[in-house]
């Protein structure tokens, strides 16, 4: 905090280290490594699945390895930073992700990639709380905490659309297997940084012994819902397995939240998302992630295939759209998160990237990038970085420092898992609506060239239908940060403690 911060007793002043920016540099450098992975695999992924020998039905798993144990393990991974320390946690995450990286790009087989791919999303699960958790308890003084997180959500959330841009480049002028090696230079750099730079306040671990049953069941209700939700795209949601998965998730988090509720030391203690103003930034982020992920594969999907943009284009394409999340982020959210509640910036941010979805409805084949999709991605840019910013904060504001490493996976777990939904449900709703639509029309196509402007037509009412849906659910996402979330400007003293009552502490406690 700043030297003229009043200290209440048993706090630590950590804002006072001065070496917070600096180490703010190499955990935004680690953020940016694992946002950039989670899309720049997806460019390379038809070279890959050449060279390799992976079949058609086997490449979705060079994506869904990584996501199950991302998803599977974040809270496990929040826990573990918690128990072990931020910073011993945040390292050894950075080392395991380059050296599965390493391995990814050395891949001689299928099976060789799936496995590196699952030990990226497993080391990804311990450093993105660790990153997140030590932003929170490094940054107490209310406007460098704006800053710092202002820079962090807009790496989180341009992050991916920059992994096009970098993906298209390192596919097309080099080779696939740098979409995996170019992982371990910004890991290296992070790693040695964070070694050297960072500080981690006194006093902020959970030495409490690990809670296994929460550790299993959370696990395995989170692995099977990310896996239910990848199936359904490919199988269909009423497939044998589809159904199994949903029914195992569901059991499992129902077991799990019951264990949680008895258990001396919870894996998830239930006063982190119990706190109304927590529990509703866990699920209107959740559900904003949900519109935005099926949205970057539209529009991919749209520019590659029926506007015919190199991979490279289609990247530079989007980058209105991250110059609007990175403005949203540092200049809008920073500047107005220290004099409204977040409610005020949530809900319009989200509003504001719900009517950029709403343009996209109204695309065609013929649909001018200059008048359409560049207003729409900008106004969605600048919507979402706004929302984004004070959400991150508020997140692991008010937290105990021995819970900031699992209140910092849960904002992981929410984006992972709206993630998944996402991509599989606007998938499915586009893909149906395509079908209904070729089957309706395809009949009036005397010629071949009818008949393939018929199925590009169809592949963009498909999309325009999902996208409908997206602006549903960032309406209901709005609607859910206006109602639920009800802190004050972040700053003010007052903040809530997760046990139903307020307490007056700093902003935010930082130690015992």
């Amino acid at each position: 905090m700043s030297e003229t911060a009043l200290k209440a007793p048993g706090t630590v002043r950590s804002g006072g280290d001065a070496n917070r920016w600096k180490a703010l540099v190499f955990i935004a450098l680690a953020q940016l490594m694992v946002v950039l992975d989670a899309t720049i695999v997806n460019i390379a992924l038809p070279s890959a699945q050449t060279d390799l020998g992976i079949s058609d039905g086997n490449r979705q798993w060079v994506v869904t390895a990584y996501a199950l144990a991302f998803g599977g393990l974040l809270l496990f991974g929040g826990r573990i930073a918690d128990l072990w320390g931020r910073k011993r946690a945040f390292v050894l995450g950075l080392g395991g992700f380059a050296a599965a990286s390493a391995l990814g790009g050395a891949a001689t087989t299928g099976a060789m990639m799936f496995g590196a791919r699952a030990l990226q999303g497993a080391f990804g699960a311990l450093l993105a709380p660790a990153a997140l958790s030590l932003l929170a308890v490094m940054f107490t003084d209310a406007k460098e905490r704006a800053k710092a997180f202002g820079i962090y959500g807009a790496i989180a959330g341009g992050g991916g659309a920059v992994g096009l841009i970098l993906g298209g480049f390192l596919t097309e002028y080099l080779d696939w297997r740098w979409t995996f090696f170019v992982n371990i230079p910004f890991a290296v750099v992070a790693a040695l940084g964070a070694y050297f730079v960072i500080r981690e306040p006194e006093g902020g671990r959970n030495r409490s012994p690990l809670d296994i049953p929460g550790v299993v069941l959370s696990t395995l209700g989170l692995v099977a819902l990310v896996y239910g939700f990848t199936r359904a795209e490919s199988d269909g949601w009423s497939d044998t397995v589809t159904v199994a998965m949903f029914v195992i998730s569901v059991v499992s988090l129902l077991a799990f939240a019951l264990v949680e509720a008895r258990v001396k030391a919870p894996l998830l203690p239930l006063r982190v998302v119990t706190d109304r103003n927590r529990g509703g930034i866990y699920l209107s982020l959740g559900l904003a992630i949900i519109g935005m992920f099926g949205l970057f594969l539209f529009l991919t999907y749209y520019l590659q295939v029926v506007k015919g943009y190199s991979p490279v284009k289609t990247g530079f394409a989007f980058l209105p759209m991250v110059a609007g999340m990175i403005t949203g982020s540092t200049q809008i959210g920073t500047r107005l998160m220290t004099r409204l509640p977040a409610r005020f910036l949530m809900g319009p941010g989200f509003l504001v990237a719900a009517l950029g979805m709403l343009l996209l409805t109204q695309m065609k084949i013929d649909s001018s990038y200059g008048t359409q999709l560049l207003p729409a991605m900008v106004l969605l840019g600048l919507g979402m970085g706004t929302a984004f910013m004070p959400a991150m904060s508020l997140a692991t504001q008010g937290v105990q420092p021995r819970d900031a490493g699992v209140a910092s996976a849960m904002v992981n777990t929410s984006q992972q898992v709206g993630g998944a939904i996402g991509t599989a449900l606007l998938n499915t709703i586009a893909a149906s609506a395509t079908t209904s639509y070729v089957k309706d029309h395809i009949a009036s196509a005397a010629t071949k060239p009818q008949q393939q402007l018929v199925g590009l037509e169809g592949m963009v009412h498909g999309y325009s239908t999902a996208i409908w849906f997206a602006v549903g659910i960032l309406a209901v996402a709005a609607l859910i940060a206006f109602t639920f979330v009800n802190a004050g400007r972040p700053g003010s003293t007052t903040v809530a403690s997760g046990e139903g009552v307020e307490d007056e502490v700093p902003v935010p406690v930082v130690a015992h």
